[in-house]
């Protein structure tokens, strides 16, 4: 089952994510893709994965993302966020975390959840359908 799948990093985050993508390519290759711009960017130049580009996260990318996330278009989101930088940016950051909560959407922000997100037996599981809240 095809899954549409959110990557997103901070700038002081993004060669973490890069690895970590390169440690699961062959999982994430299988599933459409979509990035905040800088980051789909490097995605699609250093580990030749096709990705869909949204705008650069200041300048409204991750609000992009979370419309896939209001729309129910996103299956899981993996946002590598810089807590100890702070973005100009960032209560979009914020609202795009708290949307992940709102509409049940798993969401890792580290790669240690993020590699027991992508390793869990229900991330490629048919028959598992998260529960979607009705506002």
């Amino acid at each position: 089952m095809k899954k549409t799948i959110a990557l997103v990093a901070h700038d002081h985050k993004k060669q973490a994510l890069l690895s970590w993508i390169e440690n699961h390519k062959s999982k994430l290759e299988c599933h459409d893709l979509v990035a905040t711009g800088t980051t789909g960017g490097l995605i699609q130049d250093k580990l030749n994965l096709s990705v869909y580009r949204y705008k650069s996260g200041p300048l409204g990318g991750d609000q992009q993302i979370g419309a896939l996330i209001a729309e129910n278009k996103l299956d899981c989101l993996v946002f590598f966020w810089d807590p100890l930088n702070p973005a100009p940016h960032d209560p979009d950051v914020k609202a795009l975390l708290r949307l992940c909560s709102v509409w049940n959407v798993p969401v890792a922000c580290n790669p240690s959840t993020a590699d027991m997100l992508i390793t869990s037996p229900l991330f490629n599981d048919p028959d598992y359908k998260r529960i979607q809240p009705s506002y």
